[in-house]
């Protein structure tokens, strides 16, 4: 066999060394794939794989048992049952004799019953302008008769109205729990034109919710995909303290954020990096430190040892913010010394972004950086700002499971009517509001009505931009004026 020369020796390494990179770059795929495929809410929703040696099942002992509550004894009792003792010991068959009486306590449904109400509605005419006239009763929900003259209950259509929107159920699913539990039958399609309905009415409502949304010191937004008509669209939510508001609108752009938010938004947007929202120039932006923690970790799985440092490095800078802002908020720290650590984490950023990396993730990582880079510390300037978009993040994920179920809506008027709804069930839920009576308030009224929602039971703290040299600093970093709200 002859000698392998210099020449071929150096072509074999090198088809070997192009060999090895092609697998390095295939499994590096393979492994992106495999992360993303774990944030997949597909069946059958594992992300990981079973431990192999779980923990026992139910309450801990001692100290890690949790927090121990119990159902308490109900406030009024309507019956009062008596359990008698039986005559004979069912173990051995001997007499038996009481010693006393003890208490146990159910708080149990009533037996649902549907009522059926018949509006008698006076009709006539005015003597002045002879105009037809009619009365109408505090419970009814509607002015038609004839055809249309049997209807469903402001009771009924509001309990429609948390299944379907508030729950996920489908229309169909709704109609037999309606039926299954009260004996009530209606239709999928009479149940999609009632509820409807319910958002005429609360389209006031919704509009006061935007322009509070727009009024707002700090908005969360985010967006996912959804489906009207078989097409594309997308959920837009935007969050505050407050309120939440949806919209299901054809585009993921500006002017689709814009549509809700108002294009003139000078508050606080906590948001992720989404290109779209940088464009709204008069806001306060602080990027999401969630997401970028996320990539971050994703990328150290990903990389070998020397690609690795930068996102190892930016890990571990915003893992020092977040623990710098939990030290202040519990007034650990202070005045100069929190100025102090804040100057030398954005210190070690800007000397980690300064450097040159080789490695496309790197480059792309460095990139992003420098984009957000006055976006990434705002929370650290100002209390109350939160530092990731959990808000929003939470407002959505139950359209997301409701997506799975039953995909979207059929007709943009069908998507109008579930962000008007959803809207102001997310509302009420975060103001800690009773759902029914203000479905039944709007449903009851005979025009529609904006309701009030500017004075919440329980009213969360809001950002504020505190002393004049950290107001000056976001001025400075982010080329904006910062208002105080």
């Amino acid at each position: 066999m002859a000698q392998e020369t210099d020449s071929e020796k150096i072509a074999r390494l090198e088809r070997e060394i192009e060999r090895l990179k092609a697998e390095n770059e295939r499994l590096r795929h393979t492994l992106e794939e495999a992360l993303r495929a774990g944030k997949r809410q597909a069946a059958p929703f594992s992300r990981r794989a079973p431990k192999a040696h779980p923990e026992k099942p139910g309450r801990k002992t001692g100290d890690r048992y949790g927090r121990a509550c119990r159902r308490p004894i109900p406030a009024a009792v309507e019956e009062v049952v008596d359990a008698l003792l039986p005559e004979r010991c069912p173990h051995c068959g001997g007499e038996c004799a009481e010693s006393g009486i003890i208490s146990q306590y159910q708080t149990e449904i009533p037996p649902p019953r549907v009522e059926g109400i018949e509006f008698r509605i006076h009709v006539g005419r005015c003597q002045r302008c002879g105009r037809r006239v009619h009365g109408r009763h505090s419970r009814q929900t509607s002015n038609a008769v004839g055809g249309a003259a049997s209807q469903l209950g402001p009771r009924a259509l509001a309990l429609a109205t948390q299944l379907n929107k508030g729950v996920g159920l489908p229309y169909g699913k709704t109609a037999a729990v309606m039926e299954e539990a009260f004996g009530l039958r209606v239709s999928r399609g009479g149940l999609c034109q009632a509820l409807a309905r319910v958002a005429r009415k609360a389209e006031p409502t919704y509009e006061e919710l935007v322009e509070q949304i727009r009024s707002s010191a700090s908005v969360t937004p985010d967006e996912t995909g959804w489906k009207v008509g078989g097409q594309l669209w997308w959920m837009w939510v935007f969050s505050s303290p407050q309120s939440t508001v949806y919209s299901i609108q054809p585009g993921r752009g500006f002017q689709q954020a814009a549509a809700v938010l108002g294009s003139d938004f000078d508050g606080f947007l906590v948001r992720d990096g989404w290109g779209v929202y940088r464009s709204f120039s008069r806001a306060v932006h602080q990027t999401c430190v969630a997401h970028l923690l996320r990539r971050c970790r994703e990328m150290i799985a990903v990389t070998g040892l020397g690609a690795g440092q930068l996102p190892r490095a930016v890990q571990g800078i915003l893992q020092h913010a977040l623990r710098l802002r939990d030290r202040r908020d519990r007034d650990h720290v202070r005045g100069h010394g929190l100025a102090v650590a804040r100057g030398r984490l954005e210190a070690r950023l800007d000397r980690v972004l300064q450097r040159r990396y080789r490695s496309a993730e790197n480059q792309r990582l460095a990139h992003h950086l420098l984009r957000e880079r006055d976006a990434v510390f705002p929370f650290l300037y100002c209390p109350g700002l939160e530092a990731t978009n959990w808000r929003a993040e939470q407002a959505i994920r139950p359209m997301v499971v409701t997506r799975k179920v039953w995909g979207g809506n059929r007709t943009p008027r069908g998507a109008h009517t579930q962000g008007v709804l959803l809207s102001l069930l997310q509302t009420c839920r975060q103001q800690h509001r009773p759902i029914q009576p203000v479905l039944q308030q709007l449903l009851c009224s005979p025009h529609p009505i904006a309701l009030n929602f500017t004075a919440p039971h329980r009213s969360p703290p809001q950002p504020s931009v505190p002393p004049e040299n950290s107001r000056a600093h976001l001025s400075a970093i982010s080329g904006i004026r910062v208002v105080a709200r």
